[in-house]
């Protein structure tokens, strides 16, 4: 049973905030053990990448042969394969209407600016597949890539034994991905940031993964693009009020419990009674899954039933989550989403399933963790770009405009700045 904790309490803020960091916390610990195997991927490569491998996968190989990719993609269940080209359609279409516009702007100087929209050259997408496989991941970090038009995709996705999921392999041949290893954790962020003989490193690396999958990637960072916020371990929480179904709201939760030990599950409602039903019913719930102890493990730890009192409050605290996923199971949820800045997605109604955002809505499932979407997005077509400006002045431009820069750069003590634009509008 989960503890319902009640805003009323004294030191409620205190004690939420507590909960929330202690997760965070597990998260970030992982990053000491992660920086021994990058330097030993950094100094060792592939003899590196490979002794990892044994011990965590008890994989002996790096790269699969088309021989053993084509084989596992013809052994795939016809109704798999139409079901991933049913979710890349929908993705596809959404993520199509991401697209920018370039800039061009001309003054009445003459002067002109251009802001260009350039894709990233490599792309590494990082699928998860030691203990489950997630051909959606495929599709989700990748479409976006293909329309963005980044030349080279990489997959790397741990297998067991040496063997990849036959629908992650169906899915990555579906979008044109041409380099496959099999390879997971932090030893495979290592590989494509700072490349082997086997592998040539990337420009970037997007894609969810365990916390030393996500604690690796904060740690190259710099030396390689990560995406714009941070993806894992996953969260969700539900604003419910009196009107939903306890039934469907436990279903929901444990959706995103059997992801991981340090998934987090977050209930908020005003009624005490739907949580107490909740409760119950996750217990009732939780024998059905395949994944029953992990899911455990994450309610135990990191699931929280809250009991507030008003809406202004369910506001302030979903906003302070920042939550990757939110459900707002409400029958008046217009009352509330529009002050809801802080959140991954919003699914809206009692309808609007999380679990049907992870694979053929549209919608992207990448998403900021950790509170993350106080200041990111998720994954979309935007996370393939460079952006670039393009300046081109006049000479009648930079002599209209260069005694202003004269004088401000002179006042801020870089007088070499000054003198490379009197140099240009030097009258002979």
């Amino acid at each position: 049973m989960i503890k319902i904790l009640d805003s009323k309490i004294k030191n409620f803020d205190m004690i939420l905030d507590n909960k929330l960091s202690k997760r965070k916390n597990e998260v970030k610990l992982k990053s000491v053990s992660v920086i021994k195997i990058i330097k030993d991927v950094k100094k060792n490569g592939d003899k590196a990448i490979l002794k990892y491998e044994k011990k965590f996968n008890k994989n002996k190989i790096i790269k699969p042969n088309l021989k053993q990719i084509n084989k596992s993609i013809q052994s795939l269940d016809k109704n798999i394969k139409k079901a991933i080209d049913f979710a890349y359609n929908r993705i596809y279409k959404f993520h199509s209407l991401q697209k920018f516009n370039d800039i061009s702007y001309t003054d009445k100087f003459k002067n002109k600016l251009e802001y260009k929209y350039v894709p990233i050259e490599s792309v590494a997408i990082y699928v998860p597949g030691s203990t489950v496989s997630y051909p959606s991941s495929v599709l989700m970090n990748t479409i976006p890539a293909l329309i963005a038009g980044v030349k080279r995709l990489v997959m790397i996705s741990p297998g067991n034994k040496g063997k990849l999921n036959p629908a992650v392999l169906y899915a990555a041949k579906k979008c044109k991905i041409k380099e496959i290893y099999s390879i997971g954790g932090p030893s495979a962020i290592a590989a494509v940031s700072y490349g082997t003989k086997i592998i040539k490193k990337v420009d970037k690396i997007v894609g969810p993964g365990n916390s030393f999958v996500t604690a690796a990637k904060k740690e190259v960072f710099g030396d390689v693009g990560i995406e714009s916020m941070i993806a894992g371990p996953s969260e969700i929480t539900i604003v419910c009020d009196k009107f939903s179904n306890p039934e469907w709201l436990a279903s929901d939760l444990l959706a995103q419990a059997e992801h991981d030990n340090l998934a987090q599950c977050i209930l908020i409602s005003k009624d005490k009674l739907i949580l107490q039903k909740v409760n119950n019913e996750i217990n009732n719930q939780l024998k059905d899954l395949l994944r029953t102890k992990i899911a455990k493990n994450s309610l135990k730890n990191n699931g929280i039933l809250i009991k507030i009192s008003s809406n202004k409050k369910i506001i302030e605290i979903v906003n302070k989550i920042a939550p990757e996923h939110l459900e707002l199971n409400i029958k008046n949820y217009k009352n509330i989403v529009r002050k809801i800045k802080n959140a991954g997605s919003i699914c809206l109604g009692k309808y609007a399933a999380m679990a049907m955002t992870d694979y053929n809505v549209g919608s992207n499932h990448v998403l900021p963790t950790n509170s993350s979407a106080r200041y990111s997005s998720g994954i979309s077509v935007n996370e393939f770009y460079k952006r670039i400006s393009y300046i081109n002045l006049s000479k009648k431009g930079i002599e209209t405009l260069g005694p202003s820069v004269i004088t401000l750069s002179n006042y801020e003590g870089l007088n070499g700045h000054a003198k490379s634009v009197e140099k240009r509008i030097r009258r002979k």
